[in-house]
């Protein structure tokens, strides 16, 4: 069975409660439960974990390397300003999807650079919740 880590970034605690209208009403337990009921059914195990903590993010891309098949990971503000979550990413020779509720590239300028997409497979954007459900389909896929 392949294990997919699903690593969520800062404030992405606040799902379902914080703007609504940009990230959508679901909570990231909702979020969580869906990929484990579609890693169930495409035989993945799913591993999820939250932080506010840049250097708990980092810990876990490295814990990752041990038991991971890939990672979709939602890096939050941190996509915009962390070259050590870039770094990681890179080091830990795994196959790595940045995922983003909302089209980053609609938003804000700032919010338009990402430090962390260069070092991925690939980023979607701009699906709410399905952002993480096609990361997961794509991951498994990458395979065949």
């Amino acid at each position: 069975m392949k294990k997919v880590l699903v690593l969520h970034g800062p404030n992405l605690n606040l799902l379902g409660t914080r703007e609504p209208e940009v990230y959508g009403r679901f909570t990231l337990t909702d979020i969580n439960e869906r990929l484990v009921v579609l890693g169930e059914t495409l035989g993945v195990e799913i591993r999820a974990f939250q932080s506010n903590s840049e250097g708990a993010l980092v810990d876990a891309l490295h814990e990752a390397r041990t038991w991971a098949d890939g990672v979709i990971f939602n890096p939050g503000g941190y996509t915009h300003t962390s070259v050590a979550l870039r770094d990681a990413v890179a080091a830990i020779g795994l196959p790595v999807i940045e995922v983003h509720l909302s089209n980053v590239h609609a938003r804000e300028e700032f919010r338009r650079h990402s430090y962390i997409a260069p070092v991925c497979v690939g980023s979607i954007t701009g699906f709410g919740w399905r952002s993480y459900t096609a990361a997961l389909r794509l991951l498994v896929e990458g395979d065949e």
